[in-house]
């Protein structure tokens, strides 16, 4: 049966096809169509001529959502918030951005304070509804908002996690009075403690959520049109999919898509081959993410930002900075160089792609220092040119009195020192060590800088997949269905007992097993994660706590609590601690694909040689052997320097590095 998994990028859109009778993989890349995106989906998917009738399985990766509030291009929103909190979202909590700058100014919010409306209406943090909604004044306000040509409103109301009886009283006039507006709600949203957080997350689902149901509804129609009978599901944030429906009403759960589908396919890979301590490195054309998984464990987090805003579903713990193949190199006060976040993109893109950029890019320097093919098409239909690349690097390089091969150089070591950076802020910043780490490369642009940044940090190992430059698009072939669920039951643990928490959790799993079951789960393939967000009594903050197998006692759950604080913090006490939120993960679990498997019969290393080419290391240029990667026999070893290419990347070994093949295609380098 076939599967397909497609991930739309700033710049490139990737496609995986997989039939699972026969093991084959076909992949595609073709360039992403940002006025629409569905348009780069239908035209990968023609390229790949694939009988979209027979495909029995669809899993989609999206930035839509992202871009929306990162460009602030989402929809004109309104807030309904109980009266006297209508400065909610406007103040936040009032922490500095810029620590040191006395001139900084606060963000802008999503919208202006005057589309915040109050309404006359309380809830008490028991859950008491001390004043209910008028069902008249909401419609006045409607009517107000239909005048003013609202397309989103988000109802946000203080303790609606307790009890959301006004909130759907208010949905209701909403929806009989703007049948056209999309509403959200944020009980519905998140029914989780911390009115900031959860106004935001709500005010933010619903800004991008015409958006993004405009362009979910818009593929669907056209997969449809080309014959494609079944759901789609699509990537979210948690590291899981969810049905187009579900994303189209939630699409905040959303703005990870992408990078969280290749961690999920880093995971299955890496685990294959041995590896479960690795820091994941995506770099693709517009940005570059970085996760680090200790034991095969997803980190999870509750506190995510997009942009400036947060954004508090449960989420991948990944950390994403704005640099890529595409960013500009760029000169600023007192004449210092930067790269990005500023991003060529699909359109123009890099000065070498020849579709109208001119300034220097990460890209144009790779190919100016010969580490990437002017001769192989890019996405299948990029030839690069060398000369533009050289014309745009030479420009800037002039400005500061350097030639283009160490203009190039700096730009890419610039680039380098931007992303460990971002590997530095997982890992050493969060009491890790990374040379204990696998740097898994992977992305577009990842396998030509992975070994500069290992050797950087002192990372021994290097494991770039097969298919790099679509491996998120493969991991979605790899994600399985996955729903969270959250209780904000503020207890102190003295006052629950093990079967109240039981009861909570079961309410949870219950729901959980229904929805499951509608989406065709039988119970032998559903799997469920128990987990509370705990803290010592008088925090303000809390950890994550998995609940411990076989509990029997409350004891046992304070004492996973204590144990978690100080591998935390290094050190814990005996006080008493409470429970904030419970939480239940539910995975509706599928088959994966399977991972190849390579024999070195009848391979040669030398006939995986298709020949040399001029590459700069440190300054000079070097004749330096070029391998195709799909010719690779099993643990051949290939002394640095060398280029290893493949449709949509090359993997760079500079001169201290050796590489070899593992049985699975994984290429592994180690510094020698």
């Amino acid at each position: 049966m076939p599967w397909l998994g497609i991930d739309v990028g700033g710049t490139f859109t990737d496609l995986v096809f997989y039939d699972e009778d026969s093991g084959r993989l076909a992949l595609q890349k073709v360039l992403s169509t940002p006025d629409d995106h569905a348009r780069g989906v239908i035209a990968g998917i023609d390229r790949l001529n694939i009988d979209l009738t027979r495909v029995t399985r669809l899993a989609h990766g999206t930035t839509v959502a992202t871009n929306a509030a990162l460009e602030r291009d989402g929809a004109r929103l309104a807030v309904l918030t109980t009266k006297g909190f209508r400065d909610v979202l406007v103040i936040g909590r009032g922490n500095r951005m810029v620590l040191y700058d006395i001139k900084t100014v606060r963000p802008p919010p999503l919208l202006p304070r005057a589309m915040i409306k109050e309404v006359e209406e309380r809830t008490l943090a028991d859950g008491t509804v001390l004043h209910a909604v008028d069902p008249d004044a909401v419609e006045k306000i409607a009517e107000t908002l239909k005048v003013e040509c609202v397309e989103a409103v988000a109802v946000c109301y203080l303790h609606a996690y307790a009890n959301d009886a006004n909130e759907r009283a208010t949905k209701a006039v909403l929806e009989r009075v703007l049948p056209e507006v999309r509403i959200s709600t944020s009980s519905e949203v998140l029914p989780e403690y911390r009115e900031y957080e959860r106004f935001a997350t709500t005010a933010l689902n619903a800004y991008v959520a015409p958006r993004v149901g405009s362009y979910l509804s818009s593929l669907r129609a056209r997969l449809a049109e080309h014959g494609y009978p079944n759901p789609i599901a699509i990537m979210t944030s948690n590291g899981g999919t969810a049905p187009v429906e579900r994303v189209i009403a939630y699409p905040v759960t959303s703005m990870l898509s992408g990078p969280a589908a290749g961690v999920i396919g880093a995971v299955y890979v890496a685990r294959a081959a041995g590896h479960d301590d690795i820091i994941t490195f995506d770099m693709g054309g517009t940005s570059t993410d970085a996760c680090l998984i200790r034991g095969g464990e997803l980190p999870m987090t509750t506190e995510g930002m997009i942009g400036t805003i947060p954004n508090k579903v449960p989420q991948i713990e990944i950390n994403s900075i704005g640099a890529g193949g595409g960013s500009i190199a760029s000169l600023g006060p007192g004449r210092f160089l930067d790269v990005g976040p500023e991003s060529a993109g699909a359109e123009p893109g890099p000065a070498c792609y020849g579709r109208g950029g001119a300034e220097a890019t990460v890209t144009d320097a790779n190919v100016v220092l010969g580490r990437l093919n002017p001769d192989q098409a890019l996405g299948g239909e990029i030839r690069l040119d060398a000369q533009a690349a050289r014309v745009a690097v030479a420009s800037i390089g002039a400005r500061l009195g350097l030639d283009e091969t160490r203009m190039a150089e700096g730009i890419v070591q610039l680039a380098v020192t931007r992303m460990t950076g971002a590997i530095k802020e997982v890992s050493i910043m969060r009491g890790h060590d990374p040379r204990d780490f696998v740097l898994f490369a992977y992305g577009g642009a990842g396998p030509l800088h992975a070994a500069m940044i290992a050797e950087e940090l002192g990372m021994p190992t290097v494991v770039v997949p097969p298919m790099p430059g679509n491996f998120s698009a493969f991991g979605l072939l790899v994600a399985d269905v996955r729903h969270d669920y959250a209780r904000t039951r503020l207890t102190a643990c003295a006052d629950l007992t093990v079967g109240q928490l039981g009861a909570i959790i079961n309410e949870m799993r219950t729901e959980a097993c229904t929805e499951l079951a509608a989406e065709g789960f039988a119970e032998d393939a559903m799997r469920f994660e128990a987990r509370f967000d705990m803290r010592y009594i008088g925090q303000a903050f809390e950890l994550s706590v998995e609940l411990p197998d076989n509990t029997g006692s409350m004891a046992e759950v304070e004492a996973a609590f204590r144990n978690l604080y100080e591998r935390r913090y290094s050190h814990a006490t005996d006080e008493p601690s409470e429970i904030v939120c419970f939480r239940l993960a539910a995975f509706g679990v599928g088959a994966k694909p399977r991972l190849p498997e390579f024999s070195a019969a009848g391979r040669a290393l030398a006939d995986a040689r298709v020949g040399q080419r001029r590459v700069a290391f440190n300054g000079a240029f070097m004749e330096t052997p070029v391998y195709d990667r799909v010719k690779l026999p099993p643990e051949a070893t290939l002394e640095g320097p060398a280029l290893v290419e493949e449709p949509g990347t090359t993997t760079v070994v500079p001169p201290a590095f050796r590489a070899r093949a593992d049985r699975h295609g994984n290429l592994i380098l180690e510094r020698g």
